[in-house]
């Protein structure tokens, strides 16, 4: 029987995780466990950083951004040695069970920590939405929302000034924030990793729009194809009278008031993280299909490619011309 939990972020923060920590502590009270909130990813388990955590500890936090937990990156668990401090931190404070908060290497971490009797579940937290067992991650319906915001207010000024404006998102190796965001904010052109771009067909779009009258033109850049500014050059290169500017959103996606959909989707993953756990499931994902969750084995999820959709890409640029 699984007495006492241990919750954890690890990796990027992400808008939701509060939730979803706030929805693993209450679900565990409710059912009479023992919660240890552990403190700076597995860094702060290997260093014996918990704390026990109430109801009254996660008051509040639903709408909060972040992570009340904090988050860091800990190359030393990924060794053997670091893998036992760790185990043995968490069977000093009579750990069963482990809930982690985070992305593909978080995932790991749990699986390989899962090895020394400690049963793990994860939770997709990223807002960069690249984790292929689940349609969304937490937090990343919050990311769009906050570039879809950027793309509204940057629009407002390239009409008065008949600019162009590249806005450069994140997504290193996945374009979700920037196809989603391109596309709820009409966007001329959207550059994402995962499909090679033309630079003359993008000059072609916005010649043609200026000379139908169009005061501005927004396209959208994932970091993951290119810098803002190298793009905005070689856009420059070709169309020398163009006014065009430049914009690098950065961490500003990470931050913010979870969105809606954001606070419920971590609220339902956590709960169910730990009723998982109070069944003795162990090394698996929570991830949401058609809107029902369900859970998969870690070593399966971590097998799964992510593929663009494809029918998104192309409405955006029909709708685009």
């Amino acid at each position: 029987m699984v007495k006492t939990i241990g919750v954890l972020t690890s990796g990027g923060d992400a808008p939701g995780m509060n939730a979803a920590i706030r929805a693993v502590v209450r679900t565990g009270v409710y059912y009479g466990l023992k919660v240890l909130g552990i403190y700076r990813g597995y860094n702060g388990l290997i260093h014996d950083e918990i704390k026990e955590l109430d109801v009254s500890s996660v008051a509040d936090i639903l709408h909060r951004g972040g992570t009340i937990l904090r988050t860091a990156r800990c190359e030393e668990f990924k060794t053997e040695e670091g893998l036992k401090k760790a185990a043995e931190v968490a069977k000093k404070h009579n750990i069963d069970g482990l809930v982690v908060i985070g992305g593909d290497g978080s995932y790991r971490g749990a699986r390989d920590i899962s090895k020394y009797g400690i049963n793990t579940i994860g939770l997709p937290g990223t807002i960069d939405n690249d984790i292929a067992c689940t349609d969304y991650t937490i937090g990343f319906d919050t990311a769009v929302n906050t570039v879809l915001d950027a793309i509204n207010k940057i629009r407002d000024t390239m009409s008065s000034h008949e600019r162009t404006s590249i806005i450069e998102v994140m997504g290193r190796n996945a374009g979700y924030i920037a196809l989603y965001a391109g596309l709820a904010g009409g966007a001329e052109s959207v550059l994402i990793p995962e499909v090679k771009y033309d630079i003359d067909e993008i000059v072609s779009k916005i010649d043609y729009g200026i000379k139908r009258g169009k005061l501005h033109h927004i396209i959208i850049l994932a970091e993951g194809v290119g810098r803002a500014e190298d793009f905005a050059k070689m856009i420059k290169e070709k169309m020398p009278s163009l006014d065009i500017r430049f914009s690098v959103l950065g961490h500003i996606q990470r931050g913010g008031s979870p969105t809606a959909f954001d606070r419920l989707l971590a609220s339902r993953m956590g709960a169910r993280a730990v009723e998982l756990l109070m069944q003795g499931a162990t090394n698996r994902v929570i991830g949401i299909k058609n809107d029902a969750l369900y859970d998969v084995d870690i070593d399966e999820a971590l097998k799964m490619k992510k593929t663009i959709d494809m029918e998104l890409y192309n409405l955006a640029k029909i709708l685009s011309i």
